[in-house]
């Protein structure tokens, strides 16, 4: 007798359901096995301390590693990825720093993205509401353009653009270009700021606090915070209606 998987009408199959299945499994390990301690910052500073003498033998292979950590993270959508961000620029400076925050960045929310597709597909679109229906409409009107807005302008958190937009069935391509594409501004100033932390400490070890903020590398990290934090001012102004509606929607 053949085994049927599949829901009710109008359901999904038990099959679709696995990808989304290991992510909660995942997720719920994390947290039951205590994981979340490396976050502390006791606990982080000695981590790090051990990892920075692997980077030293090996910088690519520490990337690469950093990189897979990073977006297993995101994929199982733990809400650190800005310590995650600021640490990878600390540990491998601005270059290879914004590679590794970029890219695992942007593969886990592939991930998770992909997972939440197989498993809902747009079912979800015919029944939303809230910030969700709001997303929604942006999608319909040009996935491409709105996906690259929602990442540049974080209105909402990260790992909740990654799930609506798999819920409500967006393009691979378009979700993976403007999230390449809209991360990268942010990814860069935020891996800066970590950057800038190690080279402060650096100076403060050699000059004495008066001259770390003397520093381009310290000091034009935090400017482009200060910049970051005027997008969604000067979207409100000068953007198109779309644009200017993101930047006035929150979270319901």
């Amino acid at each position: 007798m053949a085994e049927h998987n599949e829901g009710p009408k109008g359901g999904v199959s038990l099959a679709k359901l696995a990808p989304i299945g290991v992510i909660v499994v995942a997720l719920a390990a994390f947290f039951g096995l205590g994981l979340q301690r490396y976050f502390d910052w006791p606990v982080l500073k000695e981590t790090v301390a051990g990892f920075q003498a692997q980077i030293e033998n090996n910088i690519l292979l520490s990337v690469l590693v950093y990189l897979g950590i990073y977006a297993a993270l995101v994929a199982i959508s733990f809400p650190g990825a800005t310590i995650l961000t600021i640490l990878s620029g600390f540990l491998f400076g601005q270059w290879w720093g914004t590679l590794a925050a970029w890219l695992g960045a942007s593969l886990g929310a592939t991930a998770i993205f992909l997972a939440v597709k197989t498993a809902f597909g747009d079912a979800i679109s015919r029944r939303a509401s809230g910030f969700i229906a709001r997303m929604e409409k942006g999608f319909r009107e040009d996935e491409l353009s709105y996906m690259f807005l929602l990442r540049v302008v974080p209105v909402f958190p990260f790992f909740a653009v990654n799930i609506a937009a798999g819920a409500l069935g967006v393009k691979l391509r378009n979700f993976a270009l403007g999230t390449l594409v809209g991360i990268l501004p942010g990814s860069f100033v935020y891996v800066s700021i970590g950057n800038a932390i190690r080279q402060g400490s650096a100076t403060l070890d050699d000059a004495g606090i008066g001259a770390v903020f003397s520093e381009p590398a310290v000091f034009l990290p935090f400017v482009g915070l200060a910049l970051l934090g005027l997008i969604p001012i000067l979207i409100k102004r000068f953007g198109g209606k779309k644009a200017r509606t993101l930047t006035e929607s929150e979270p319901s």
